[in-house]
């Protein structure tokens, strides 16, 4: 774990613990490349400029930079780079990077997901408040679900515990629409199922909707499509044929290099723009 491209102090740490303000994003790396890293950045960007209105937002470059430091020789890992603000300045922020180890995106069994009416403050953001997503999703497992679907006051579903959701209805994918998190890895795979020339489409969707629905996945930076048997009580169709086009559509993610401009083909000549 870093701040600003140094090893984290114990008071840095229990100030990030404890200062329950700030956003992140988190990213698999392999190969010293990220799928839609550019699209990283921008939400790093676009949010500090709603939380950290004074500050400047930091630039691709610096969290390139920070992030490529705080790797040192590993090729594969998970990524969280989280933005803080800056105890000494009150138009400043940090940028922690913390370093683990990598996610295996392996096949996963299918969830059994529980709806719960709450919205997320800032729903749009990918903040630090997460409380409430916590709580419902212990709640959830205690009552033997594996997870829990966020809906809105009206019934419409919305986005899991740390997760999108989308829908195969037998023509296009669709994704519920209203606020909630726009996930880097759905961002991607709407993107891969453009180049496949597979429709897509956000709409509204309810649990009286389901029924015209042949598949559900969850998607998230661990694993692009996940399987989703049923949410309450009411069962999906044992459909792969989403989680499929869902893997073929991340198959068509760009690979970005985090060195900075100009580095990464020097330290890794190997990669690709495109990892199968």
């Amino acid at each position: 774990m870093e701040i600003n491209g140094e090893s984290a102090t114990v008071e840095a740490v229990h100030r990030a613990a404890t200062w329950n303000y700030g956003h992140y994003t988190s990213m698999q790396v392999r190969d010293g490349a990220v799928a839609g890293l550019s699209l990283h950045l921008r939400r790093l960007s676009e949010s500090s400029a709603v939380l950290f209105p004074a500050a400047a937002p930091p630039s691709g470059d610096r969290v390139r930079t920070l992030v490529d430091h705080a790797l040192g020789d590993l090729d594969d890992a998970t990524v969280q780079v989280t933005v803080l603000p800056d105890p000494a300045s009150r138009a400043g922020t940090d940028i922690m990077v913390s370093v683990s180890e990598p996610v295996e995106d392996a096949a996963r069994p299918p969830l059994r997901v529980r709806t719960v009416q709450y919205e997320r403050e800032l729903p749009e953001l990918k903040h630090l408040a997460t409380l409430g997503l916590a709580y419902h999703r212990l709640r959830a497992r205690e009552a033997g679900f594996d997870d829990a679907l966020l809906t809105a006051p009206d019934g419409s579903l919305r986005e899991g515990s740390a997760w999108n959701i989308a829908f195969w209805d037998g023509a296009e994918v669709v994704w519920p629409e209203g606020p909630l998190l726009a996930g880097i890895t759905m961002q991607v795979l709407r993107l891969g199922l453009r180049r496949l020339g597979v429709p897509d489409t956000t709409r509204r969707v309810t649990r009286d909707s389901l029924d015209r629905m042949t598949g559900a996945a969850a998607t998230n930076s661990h694993c692009p499509a996940q399987p989703i048997a049923a949410i309450d009580e009411m069962f999906l169709p044992e459909d792969q044929g989403l989680t499929d086009l869902l893997r073929r559509a991340w198959q068509q993610a760009d690979w970005e290099p985090i060195a900075p401009t100009g580095q990464g083909a020097a330290r890794h000549p190997y990669r690709s723009r495109r990892k199968p």
